[in-house]
């Protein structure tokens, strides 16, 4: 570890211990990058997303409130109605003409019921394939929901909704990986590497299932927007991070302090998801505009070329702004980026920066590139993918800038095409993120 590494996790930890945190302080800190030795991006996050407060002396206090508020949804929107589901039927009252499977009353039980099945197969979908590179969302946790996994507690959990939800003329296994293996009884499939794992032990669960537990209390909570596919990638690098705490408490709680944690996130992107907001101010068609009228002030070239090939900013930026590029990079480089996203105080002003800096860097091949190609640089590779991976480790290994240099950077490096070492020099803003905390060890 480099001398200058430990100073800056030795100014992290002088701002933390303060009884009251400066915020400012924490913020500037924070957008170069946090350390991840001893907590301090899972501690920084917290604060930054309004979890915990300015306040230290509170912090107990708040945590053990919410855990507890957790917990008590987790009663009132799983163990309850699974408990209800269970005695659908066996009761005289269950069985009277007012509630049954073919009720046609919004209000009935079962058509709740089915209602909330809708959506769970949906996220049960989804985050089965969440961040598909690293083995960790397939793995058991340590620290499994006692609530939902208590032997003595006969209700139908979210796990077994799915499972009988499954059409009956599919066999259904699951195994240690967290993915369900679904065939026709009637055919004989070839045979899968899925099927070397073993069955995940009674008592046990999967990371993915915390996740799709978070989801769809999210669902419940938020009937007006419910879930929305691609949720499922914002709240993984967060479950992520403070899963893989080194503060065992604070792991084990992992799943509730995610879960505030994305409710406060998803507070200030939700119009992103909601349809009938497109067109607004606040609705994405409008921020994915703002990207283009961002790119044509700082590169007119750029901004003609794509639209003389007609390449609208909906082909790809929706997805860029949405899921807050988690699907562009691999999950260390998310989690860094995250770090300055939500340092900044104008969050998703900077957030536009940052997408139209990533158009500036591959200027040249856009500019080469026929509509086929771009479409395919913008929308299957992107700066994520591997032919732009040492692009991304340019900017993750240069000084902290302020937000407004994003583009100005990226437009320099765009038409010169020169590496870190050779553009530190430039004063208009060759200046992204810093060298001593931009590494992000992944813990598969």
């Amino acid at each position: 570890m480099s001398s200058l590494h430990k100073s800056r996790i030795a100014d992290f930890q002088e701002v933390l211990k303060e009884p009251t945190i400066a915020l400012e302080k924490l913020q500037e800190l924070s957008f170069s990058g946090i350390p991840c030795e001893g907590g301090l991006r899972c501690l920084c996050w917290k604060i930054l997303l309004n979890y915990l407060p300015l306040e230290r002396a509170s912090w107990t206090s708040i945590l053990a409130k919410q855990r507890e508020l957790y917990s008590q949804f987790l009663r009132e929107m799983i163990i309850q109605p699974g408990i209800a589901k269970a005695n659908m039927g066996v009761s005289r009252e269950d069985v009277t003409f007012e509630d049954h499977p073919l009720n046609p009353n919004p209000d009935s039980r079962w058509n709740t019921y089915f209602r909330d099945n809708e959506v769970l197969l949906q996220i049960d979908k989804d985050v089965r394939r969440l961040c598909p590179d690293i083995s960790f969302f397939q793995r058991a946790t340590e620290y499994p929901c006692l609530l939902i996994l208590d032997p003595q507690n006969e209700f139908e959990t979210l796990r077994k909704r799915v499972e009988q939800t499954t059409l009956k003329s599919q066999t259904v296994a699951r195994n240690r990986s967290g993915v369900t293996n679904m065939c026709s009884p009637h055919k004989n499939n070839a045979p899968s590497s899925l099927n070397e794992y073993e069955v995940l032990p009674n008592g046990c669960e999967a990371h993915w299932e915390v996740v799709e537990r978070i989801l769809f209390i999210y669902a419940k909570l938020n009937p007006g927007i419910a879930y929305v596919q691609g949720m499922n990638e914002i709240v993984g690098p967060l479950y992520y991070t403070f899963a893989t705490d080194p503060n065992s408490e604070w792991k084990e709680h992992a799943e509730a302090d995610t879960f505030f944690c994305f409710t406060n996130l998803m507070a200030e992107i939700r119009d992103n998801f909601i349809k009938s907001l497109d067109d607004s101010q606040c609705g994405i068609t409008y921020k994915m505009e703002k990207v283009y009228s961002t790119l044509k002030d700082k590169d007119m070239e750029l901004y003609l070329k794509l639209q003389e090939q007609n390449i609208k900013p909906q082909f790809f930026a929706f997805r860029w702004l949405t899921l807050l590029l988690s699907q562009e990079f691999l999950l260390p480089d998310v989690i860094r980026i995250w770090d300055s996203l939500f340092a900044d105080a104008s969050r998703f002003d900077f957030l536009l920066l940052v997408c139209c800096a990533m158009l500036v860097l591959i200027r040249e091949q856009l500019l080469e590139g026929d509509f086929t190609v771009n479409m395919r640089l913008l929308q299957v590779t992107g700066l994520g993918g591997a032919s732009q991976a040492p692009a991304m480790r340019q900017i993750l290994t240069t000084q902290p800038p302020t937000p407004a240099a994003v583009t100005g950077w990226g437009q320099e490096r765009g038409r010169r095409g020169q590496t870190p070492e050779a553009d530190q020099g430039l004063g208009s803003g060759f200046e992204f993120w810093s060298r001593h905390s931009s590494g992000v060890a992944l813990s598969e």
